[in-house]
């Protein structure tokens, strides 16, 4: 799918109603300076959509963005930086716990990595919500072209175990010369043609026996 037509819509603190609500959405979530922004402005051929900055921690608001008249892109906020406080933490994790807890229309979850370093415990945790949310995700290791061709494969390594996923899930991505852009295009493709479907998450009895599935950025 050709991205051809992309705006942005709004942002939200909190969760709740907008402008052309009700289409299909597509999330992307990921630590803090993980390439979120870049990822959007490639795959959609402009260079300004999602703001992007040096700093990390700058998005701090659910960001919306329409692409194609067709669905919604939806930037959460980047965890896991070291210098926002506990309680802007804690609401950032509300915020992105309260979106996956109440968006009806989600298809799909882009969780973006750093192909050079190991997933920390922050990637591991939304990885383990997502499944036990039920709700389908695929692995994007960003920043490809800063390592050669050759070592991606290896780097790839600890991140699938850490993610549990396999190599030939994880898209490799650079928004410097688009590596991935192909892969991501096609994907999409898949995601919106088939019928709004979240898989089974755990029933009431495995959550009463077990710990409530939680969101918190550590």
């Amino acid at each position: 799918m050709e991205i051809k037509q992309a705006e942005f819509v709004t942002s939200m603190a909190q969760y709740g109603n907008f402008a052309g609500k009700g289409l299909p959405q597509i999330a992307v979530a990921g630590k803090s300076n993980v390439g979120k922004s870049s990822l959007i402005n490639k795959l959609c051929n402009r260079n300004k959509l999602a703001k992007t900055s040096a700093t990390p921690g700058k998005t701090k608001l659910i960001n919306v963005f329409l692409l194609n008249r067709s669905f919604h892109l939806i930037d959460l906020p980047g965890y896991g930086f070291a210098r926002v406080d506990k309680a802007e933490k804690a609401r950032w994790g509300k915020m992105m716990q309260d979106y996956f807890e109440q968006s009806d229309e989600l298809r799909h979850v882009f969780c973006l990595v750093d192909i050079r370093h190991e997933p920390t415990e922050d990637d591991k945790q939304m990885n383990t919500f997502l499944r036990q949310m039920g709700i389908p995700f695929t692995v994007i290791a960003t920043k490809a072209d800063k390592i050669s061709r050759g070592a991606r494969q290896k780097q790839l390594a600890p991140i699938c175990r850490a993610l549990f996923v396999q190599p030939w899930e994880v898209i490799c991505w650079s928004s410097e010369d688009g590596t991935g852009r192909d892969q991501v295009q096609k994907l999409l493709d898949e995601i919106l043609a088939e019928p709004a479907e979240v898989e089974e998450g755990p029933s009431m009895e495995e959550l009463e026996e077990g710990a409530p599935i939680r969101w918190e950025e550590k």
